[in-house]
């Protein structure tokens, strides 16, 4: 393999560096903007080929020592050579260009990105692989484990919890070490950053609305606090383990169905008598990193509700969505939370007005 010196241009979304060599794109991870190295070519493609650093001729004033020992050979952090300030910015700016490049979006109405204000020690719970007596992460671009004694990332009460596994004779297989036990349902990672999400949501509210139906509910997580605001509440999720949780401890005024997702949002949106006006209506979507399928895209632009709150994970899959939203919906807000420091991942809530 050959060896080129490079400057480093930008971080694409994912983490890695991005530089160029004679027009065609080179991606280097561990890199920042501005710095100038020397990277071996591990694999060549026809529009672009990646490449491993070799020797940093000259940093980045953002560049810090990394808190983890792993780091580097762990498939979990991106961004720990990065000061945290730094990760912001970075991550900000990617949501804009994703959202421009992608969705092909002006104008965009976006807020500051908001914090973790612990960038380490964060996570709730963490999933780690046992295979042969090693216990913890799959290395970075392999399907081998790192083993794992304890992981900055994670709360205190997680990495105890690793260390009890540890100390037994598991059986081979993934194990799910949580901060406090609670129902195997999805919930947000990191707990400060979460509520800081539902409480901008709530904000986000309009006043004398009637229904929220809050799609992708989960166990209730949006939904039960937001439940002064609106007459009426309908969760809808696939996963019935969650909807029996929601269920549960839910008023007379909370429904919540364990369905397929399109269908239930269908018919709560569409018009019936005695049925809640549009303009009176507030749906949040909270899809997977697959983002919405086809079909409830084009039952949200054809049965509008006044309000839609889009929680994403995935940026990409985001700004595909958002392109075509925008024949009913207008972008009021754009708001980046950093769910996951030290990670390349972003997670973004987006205010929508039917227009």
């Amino acid at each position: 393999m050959r060896i080129v010196d490079l400057t480093i241009e930008d971080i694409a979304f994912g983490g890695k560096g991005v530089a160029r060599e004679n027009g065609r794109v080179i991606f280097i991870p561990f890199t920042i903007e501005g710095e100038k190295i020397s990277a071996e070519i591990v694999r060549e493609k026809k529009q672009f080929a990646e490449a491993e650093l070799v020797d940093l001729r000259e940093s980045s004033p953002h560049r810090v020592q990394s808190e983890c020992p792993y780091f580097g050979r762990c498939g979990g952090c991106s961004y720990q050579h990065i000061d945290y300030e730094h990760q912001l910015a970075i991550k900000s700016r990617q949501v804009r260009v994703v959202l421009r490049r992608i969705g092909k979006l002006k104008d965009l109405p976006m807020r500051p990105i908001v914090p973790s204000p612990t960038p380490y020690g964060y996570r709730n719970r963490i999933t780690v692989h046992v295979q042969d007596g090693v216990v913890g992460f799959f290395r970075r671009d392999s399907h081998r484990l790192i083993d794992i004694e304890r992981c900055p990332i994670a709360m205190e009460k997680v990495n105890r919890a690793l260390d009890e596994l540890r100390a037994q004779n598991v059986r081979d297989g993934h194990y799910t070490l949580r901060a406090e036990r609670g129902p195997r349902v999805f919930s947000q990672a990191n707990d400060v950053v979460a509520n800081a999400l539902r409480e901008s949501i709530v904000k986000m509210i309009p006043t004398d609305q009637e229904l929220l139906i809050d799609a992708y509910c989960g166990a209730g997580f949006f939904a039960k606090a937001l439940l002064d605001k609106f007459q009426r509440v309908i969760g809808i999720d696939w996963d019935r383990f969650a909807i029996e949780l929601a269920t549960n401890n839910a008023s007379a005024k909370e429904t919540y169905i364990a369905g397929d997702i399109e269908v239930e949002l269908r018919g709560a949106l569409r018009p019936t008598s005695g049925a809640s006006a549009p303009d009176k209506t507030t749906v949040i979507v909270d899809p997977p990193a697959s983002g919405l399928t086809a079909n409830i895209r084009k039952v949200l632009v054809d049965l509008a509700p006044a309000t839609l709150i889009y929680v994403s994970c995935n940026p990409p899959t985001l700004a595909r969505d958002l392109a075509e939203l925008q024949q009913t919906f207008a972008i009021a807000s754009i708001t980046p939370l950093d769910m996951f420091p030290q990670t390349a991942e972003i997670e973004v809530a987006v205010h929508l007005q039917a227009s």
